[in-house]
């Protein structure tokens, strides 16, 4: 039976998680919304008109599987490419989703739902170092909400600024060139293990090689065989800790 007195304690911690999250997540916030910026401009720069970057911006809620696929748009590229392109970019968030589901099994599936639509690369990541292990305890999805609701209004407000401030900016600054160093600013943090850093010289490489196929389709290749590499290499460093235990 629930205990009436141990309810103020509760929300006391519950309160407190949600203070932690939002503390520990507060220094993300400011790269969150430049990059956000970048690819609101983007959209723009790219043909769209401000109700379909509006649309993409609050729908799609994924900034590397947006910048994926707007050359594709631009390039009249077939629906099926894009869709694909964008799934493949996004697939890392089956991986989150995998990770998160022991923790919040127990949750009503549109609460899940909506946990998955705010759920960010880093969010996520900071989330898991903070509670590792399955085992229920207080807080942690105050916790959790303190990191990914700052985290997406974060990118929002500065994506739909991007969006309308779009057609002020010069084409001749470059703007390809800073979504792709916004691009190389998330990725360089992730890249910390071998199987990673195999997986990003290999797709690299791939796109390169690539380059000539129609419809930005060496992109897609390159991804692809990034994340083979990738797993290849993890379960062979497995295989081999494996045999010296």
């Amino acid at each position: 039976m629930n205990d009436p007195a141990a309810q103020p304690d509760i929300a006391a911690h519950s309160e407190a998680s949600w203070r932690d999250g939002i503390k520990t997540g507060v220094p993300t916030l400011f790269g969150i919304g430049a990059w956000g910026l970048v690819v609101g401009v983007a959209m723009i720069k790219s043909g769209l008109t401000v109700p379909q970057a509006l649309g993409m911006t609050l729908l799609v809620f994924a900034g590397s599987a947006q910048l994926a696929s707007l050359p594709l748009i631009a390039a009249a590229a077939p629906i099926w490419v894009i869709f694909a392109t964008a799934v493949v970019v996004n697939l890392r968030f089956v991986i989150f989703s995998a990770l998160l589901a022991p923790h919040f099994a127990s949750l009503p599936w549109r609460q899940r739902l909506m946990l998955g639509y705010v759920a960010g690369d880093m969010t996520v990541a900071i989330y898991l170092q903070r509670y590792p292990e399955i085992r229920p305890e207080p807080g942690k999805l105050s916790y959790l909400k303190g990191l990914l609701y700052p985290n997406w209004a974060a990118w929002q407000v500065g994506s739909i600024a991007g969006i309308f401030l779009g057609n002020m900016v010069p084409t001749e600054w470059g703007l390809g060139f800073a979504g792709t160093l916004a691009i190389v600013c998330i990725l360089v943090p992730m890249v910390a293990s071998k199987p990673a850093l195999c997986g990003v010289l290999v797709a690299a490489a791939v796109s390169v090689l690539a380059a000539g196929l129609p419809y930005k389709l060496g992109l897609l290749a390159a991804v692809l065989v990034g994340m083979v590499t990738a797993m290849a290499v993890e379960e062979i460093g497995f295989k081999k800790a494996n045999k010296h235990v």
